[in-house]
């Protein structure tokens, strides 16, 4: 069974400590009036660290929370102590709730933004540090699946060292599938100028969880080009509603469907938190997009 979830990033939350970031009760309510019986954590603090406050707010709006995401800097040796401050501080905040999804995404490195979009031009790391990455998320993979018992996914992100296709296949060659599986974003897989689709048919097997995301192709053009920085993408509308960009949602439902594709779904619709779009109502429209495709 195929569920669909959403995320507070679809109403701008990227940071905890974000001032602009709506109340949290407010995304809790919007995405239960948007048709969504599930949520994601959002970045640890965002939501009440209190298991017994958040648990109640969850219940009085029927949702589910779906899983977590740690958005650190794992590619940085200097931020270990914040790196595992976040994957530490989630793992609890989600077996409190019994959420089943720990996914683990290395943050936009300055040394990568300017190639987001752009594989041949970016920055590789050389043997060595590639190595002390690689051990960093495998040690947090080994963290959240046998201390904590969740179920731990890999998100490529642009603007990352685990940003290209290459680069996600290698971490998979490199960790051990029993502590790391894939979190599949179709948007930022097809903002790095891959095929979403082609890569699911060859990884279902080892696809624990999905992300759903549009891409406009003409602001992702344009950003590819201009150097846009990640966020500046997102305020303007790189990540479009659902069905309107280039990202294949019928076939997408397809490969899950072949493969007996059975949990969550969640839409990502990261956006700028005092832009012009309502997050409510995007989030509507994408509920109805997918159901209109049999979602």
């Amino acid at each position: 069974m195929i569920t669909i979830g959403n995320a507070p990033c679809s109403w701008g939350v990227e940071f905890a400590n974000d001032p602009r970031n709506p109340d949290w009760r407010r995304v809790l309510a919007e995405n239960a009036t948007a048709g969504y019986t599930g949520i994601e954590l959002g970045p640890v603090g965002f939501m009440p660290e209190d298991p017994a406050l958040l648990a109640e707010a969850l219940a009085e709006h029927g949702q589910t929370l779906i899983g977590g995401v740690v958005f650190r800097a794992f590619h940085d040796p200097a931020q270990w102590d914040d790196v595992m401050d976040g994957a530490q501080r989630t793992c609890r905040a989600l077996t409190a709730h019994g959420a089943k999804h720990l996914v683990l995404i290395d943050s936009i490195s300055p040394r990568r933004a300017p190639t987001a979009g752009r594989a041949d031009k970016a920055e590789q790391m050389d043997k060595a540090e590639w190595t002390a990455f690689r051990d960093r998320i495998a040690t947090v993979a080994k963290l959240g699946a046998e201390e904590y018992g969740l179920t731990v996914g890999i998100h490529a992100h642009a603007a990352g060292f685990i940003d290209f296709e290459p680069e996600l296949e290698r971490l998979l060659d490199d960790v051990d599938e029993a502590h790391l599986k894939i979190c599949f974003d179709t948007g930022h897989h097809s903002y790095a100028g891959y095929d979403p689709v082609a890569f699911m048919k060859r990884h279902m097997g080892r696809i624990s969880y999905m992300h759903f995301k549009d891409i406009d192709p003409a602001v992702k053009a344009r950003a590819v080009e201009n150097r846009t920085g990640f966020y500046d993408a997102c305020g303007q509308g790189i990540f479009c509603n659902l069905g309107q960009g280039d990202v294949d949602f019928p076939a997408v439902r397809q490969v899950l469907l072949d493969a007996g594709f059975d949990g969550w779904c969640t839409v990502e619709q990261d956006c700028d938190p005092e832009g012009a779009t309502v997050p409510l109502n995007d989030a509507k429209a994408n509920r109805e997009y997918l159901q209109s495709i049999g979602f």
